[in-house]
């Protein structure tokens, strides 16, 4: 029997887009394999926002060659966000990859699959959903208008598209069919969903039609953008049943010159001001955030502008990263990668190490609560999900929990994760 294996790099979405591939390899027959050593089909989902994540992109590619060359008939794909417009570069330095697949492209794989093992795909492959299990992600808009100075994003998925609501719904009850009692509705730019349709609806409309969905247990949606988020979008997550009190708010800076020159279309003081009406609309929220230090031109001074909003916004968790450098972007075309590495590991170190207390002080202030857990697994011998707000909360118990939803008292806590007691009733069962 055939074997696949797809390695994938980065963002949800393109955990997301991976998932439905394998749901179609599951499809056409094939089964998963534990390495790209005895695959027969081999996928590099790629990733390009920071120029680590290439680098492993193109490590990754290069350990191929060999196994190419001893099994011409194996088949590589790259895909993902380092596949462009034009794959001329692409198939010159790479010769030994079969296809080159731009995101959610994947019919040119699967036509190559079906030609060179005699598989009938048209016949076999119905609609694509990813694979089942506890949470799952379902992508409702593609690519970015919004062209930050430093991202790539829109030159490598394209403008927004926004999908239909009833095509998302569909993929969504049959998620909960398989048993999914959790999804998340994933975007570039989440919050912009529907601009472009037809019928005037926007995320907030999308969400009260999930809330619906039978069966379906919690409802969550990321990366949302300050100037896309409102006041629709935050009543939603106030008053729908299903929707989790947990939004990602990507500040990336807290000075408003390197806002200005990001591109990212808000000031310091605006976004002070949503995190307020947020919170004063959601009390029981937990808000999360993307960080970027030491873009170009930034000073020690504009840093300390940040370092002083984290301060005070104290958000339950922050995605930081030291600027990257990115051919093609805006920012390398016009500005200068000024900042010397030293001086952004140094920035990027003292930014996580007050992120670490704060968060330390903040699950600390959870211990003695009891919380609802979806249980998604185990790791290391523990049961192991998360709240409504996103928080990783760890418990023992010999039944088997996954999939079910429990009470958890907390004991003890870490700036990463809380862990605690599971919650009995009377007849010593599960509360679910």
């Amino acid at each position: 029997m055939q074997k696949f294996y797809v390695w994938t790099i980065g963002c949800q979405m393109n955990v997301a887009d991976s998932q439905k591939l394998e749901s179609a390899f599951d499809q056409i027959g094939l089964t998963k394999a534990s390495s790209a050593d005895e695959a027969d089909v081999v996928v590099l989902n790629s990733c390009v926002v920071r120029q680590s994540a290439e680098d492993k992109v193109i490590g990754m590619m290069t350990s191929l060659k060999p196994q190419k060359l001893q099994n011409p008939e194996k088949i590589f794909a790259l895909m993902g966000c380092m596949v462009g417009p034009k794959t001329d570069t692409l198939e010159k330095s790479y010769p030994y990859i079969d296809v080159f697949l731009r995101p959610q492209e994947y019919d040119p794989l699967l036509k190559l699959i079906g030609e060179r093992k005699s598989i009938d795909v048209e016949g076999c492959i119905g609609t694509l959903t990813v694979s089942p299990d506890v949470t799952a992600f379902v992508p409702i808009i593609h690519g970015c208008d919004k062209f930050c100075t430093f991202c790539i994003i829109p030159y490598r998925r394209g403008r927004e598209v926004s999908r239909k609501l009833d095509e998302i719904i569909l993929e969504s009850e049959l998620l909960v069919n398989r048993g999914v009692k959790e999804i998340t509705l994933l975007g570039q730019n989440v919050d912009s969903y529907g601009h472009d349709l037809k019928q005037d609806i926007d995320l907030s409309d999308l969400l009260y039609a999930m809330n619906d969905i039978k069966g379906l247990s919690r409802v969550r949606f990321l990366t949302s953008h300050p100037n896309d988020m409102s006041e629709n979008i935050i009543d939603a997550v106030a008053n729908l049943e299903k929707v989790c009190e947990n939004i990602n708010l990507p500040m990336q800076a807290g000075s408003n010159e390197v806002l200005s020159n990001m591109h990212r279309g808000y000031t310091n003081e605006e976004y002070r001001a949503l995190t307020y009406k947020i919170r004063n609309m959601v009390p029981n929220i937990t808000l999360t955030t993307d960080v970027i230090v030491g873009f170009c031109g930034e000073t020690d001074n504009q840093f300390r502008e940040t370092i002083n909003l984290v301060s005070d916004t104290k958000f339950d968790k922050i995605h930081s990263a030291a600027y990257s450098f990115r051919e093609n972007t805006i920012a390398s075309r016009t500005m200068i990668d000024d900042v010397p590495k030293s001086e952004k590991m140094a920035r990027l170190n003292e930014l996580d190490s007050l992120q670490e207390t704060i968060l330390r002080d903040l699950n600390s202030e959870l211990v003695g609560e009891t919380f609802e857990v979806l249980v998604e697994g185990k790791k290391r011998g523990r049961w192991f999900g998360r709240n409504r707000n996103d928080k990783l909360i760890y418990f023992d118990n010999d039944d088997e929990c996954k999939g079910k939803m429990v009470q958890v008292n907390v004991t003890k806590s870490t700036p990463w994760s809380l862990s605690g007691d599971l919650v009995r009733s009377h007849e010593e069962s599960i509360i679910i």
